[in-house]
């Protein structure tokens, strides 16, 4: 995956409100940040399919870093 995919991603992690955020499950976070991607940046079906695969992996990772310390 290329790194700006990443780099944009993680900024719109670090941009979400935690309330919208902790309120979804695994799927909803998942298709919630998708979403939220493509709108900023429109992507291809096979960098939206890495992109879906990657934020699955990162799940626990992205609600530690919403909800802060």
């Amino acid at each position: 995956m290329n790194p700006q995919l990443l780099r944009h991603l993680w900024t719109l992690v670090d941009r979400s409100q935690s309330s919208q955020v902790l309120a979804l499950d695994d799927n909803g976070l998942v298709h919630w940040l998708l979403e939220q991607f493509m709108v900023q940046r429109p992507i291809n079906q096979t960098e939206t399919d890495q992109l879906s695969q990657y934020i699955r992996t990162k799940l626990p990772l992205i609600r530690d870093l919403v909800q802060g310390p």
